[in-house]
């Protein structure tokens, strides 16, 4: 899928086993795994069920709310703007990249869904990056049920 402006990012499929850390380690997500039942093992069996969707600037997908998807751009400035150096670093790193060469081709940030709630499981920056620069990003949707 693409979404352009006078920029362009073409999105992929992304690959389960580069976002291991976000399922065992992220310590604001496991509270949405206990309650969705999230088990690793669920993950990988229905991360093949995935699609494509666009996810224009909003805290929903449609009728499902994202959670943790900081969608607001004074969320932005918190959580990566005035991020860690690394953190930050990574995200000017993509931002150059898509103004020298004006398109670039980055697997599609991750959203679980479980029960009717979706959570941001992974690609926070790549997200932003669509948002920031007037495109409408799609994700990878994963439902896990």
């Amino acid at each position: 899928m693409n979404t352009s402006s006078t920029l362009s990012i073409t999105w992929l499929q992304p690959d389960i086993e580069e976002e291991r850390w976000e399922f065992f380690n992220h310590p604001t997500k496991q509270e949405w795994y206990r309650a969705h039942g999230a088990t690793w093992e669920k993950i990988i069996s229905r991360f093949g069920s995935g699609t494509l969707v666009s996810y224009p600037r909003s805290e929903s997908i449609g009728e499902i709310p994202v959670a943790l998807s900081y969608h607001l751009y004074s969320d932005f400035q918190d959580y990566v703007a005035r991020a860690k150096r690394g953190y930050r670093k990574n995200y000017s790193r993509m931002e150059d990249a898509l103004q020298d060469a004006g398109s670039l081709s980055l697997k599609a940030p991750i959203v679980l869904c479980s029960r009717g709630e979706g959570l941001l499981f992974s690609g926070y920056r790549r997200l932003c990056l669509g948002w920031n620069y007037g495109m409408t990003p799609y994700v990878w949707l994963v439902p896990l049920e």
